[in-house]
């Protein structure tokens, strides 16, 4: 068997595809719905939309198999994202990249594989639409130029997703988006027992930057607050934009207290900006940080209602985070 390789801009293209904010999400009819058509137009008993993350790949959509996700070292997606073309192997056990692959000598028995490479938004190759069967077989042109075409349905798709679920002047998720993200991670921690802790942010004398600035300097200064988040926290928190002037960030396996280091950091970080940037005002902000409760926290609202509630005492107490 033959590991896939790396490509030349991977760095670039794991930033692309978890910019995506689709990874762990659940089900949806829109994908779902592709690759049922190409199960049903191509006949092969499985097809899935499936997304090579770092370590594994993971599958968005996956008709006629059970499984969410594999090690990317065993994946033929891994290989197909290589190059720009669908990627075919009519009989693994022929092909002295798989033949000894565990996915073709065990379930799901790959014998044909079709995958065609998606691209993001950026043109940056994330994963494949690919179709499996467990019998060798011949793929014509004009099966190819079917998958392409299913292929590009789930290219919008996925275009379609990151708009839903980013925030445009920020670059990072919004409140739907975090939502979505945030409800896979809760149930994660609940299941497993892992400490989160939410910070709920609001800008504190954000209506004098616009009225003393204008509203274009207010786009800029939350811009640079989002940029700092981006430096400051880790690929493994998720941080959102969720109204105006209104921020959260979600610490994974973090407690309360950890936490509040990381912040103190953080606002170390924003107070050096203040300190260089000459733009004649500070961003500063208010804030409140609760520690996730499973018996409390029952739907990502929950959490954000207490957040919210907590920053908002802070802030008519006059109470900031100290640096």
């Amino acid at each position: 068997m033959k590991k896939p390789s790396r490509p030349n801009n991977e760095a670039a293209r794991l930033v692309e595809l978890r910019s995506l904010n689709i990874l762990d999400t659940s089900n949806e009819e829109r994908f779902d719905r592709v690759t049922r058509i190409a199960q049903r137009v191509f006949d092969v008993p499985i097809a899935v939309v499936s997304l090579v993350d770092d370590e594994r790949q993971w599958f968005k959509s996956c008709a006629g198999l059970d499984a969410t996700e594999t090690s990317r070292d065993v994946s033929f997606c891994g290989h197909a994202i290589l190059d720009s073309k669908v990627l075919l192997v009519t009989d693994a056990l022929e092909d002295e990249r798989f033949c000894d692959n565990p996915l073709v000598t065990g379930a799901p028995y790959i014998r044909f594989y079709a995958g065609c490479p998606l691209r993001s938004p950026n043109g940056l190759r994330v994963g494949t639409l690919c179709l499996i069967d467990s019998k060798p077989r011949d793929f014509c042109r004009v099966e190819m130029e079917t998958l392409v075409d299913l292929a590009s349905m789930v290219e919008r798709e996925l275009a379609a997703f990151q708009l839903a679920t980013m925030d445009e002047l920020t670059g990072i998720s919004n409140r739907r988006g975090f939502t979505v993200l945030a409800e896979h991670s809760l149930s994660l921690f609940a299941r497993e027992h892992i400490p989160a802790t939410l910070v709920f942010f609001d800008l504190d004398h954000f209506k004098e930057i616009n009225d003393t600035f204008g509203h274009a300097e207010g786009d800029r200064a939350l811009e640079i607050f989002a940029r700092v988040m981006r430096e400051n926290f880790r690929e493994s928190d998720l941080f959102a934009r969720i109204g105006g002037d209104e921020f959260v960030v979600l610490f994974t396996n973090t407690r309360r207290q950890i936490a509040m280091g990381v912040l103190k950091k953080f606002a170390h970080a924003l107070k050096l900006h203040n300190i260089n940037s000459g733009d004649g005002y500070e961003i500063e902000f208010s804030c409140g940080a609760v520690q996730y409760d499973p018996l409390k926290h029952d739907t990502v609202d929950a959490l954000l209602a207490d957040g919210d509630q907590l920053m908002y005492h802070n802030k008519q107490s006059i109470v900031h985070l100290s640096i």
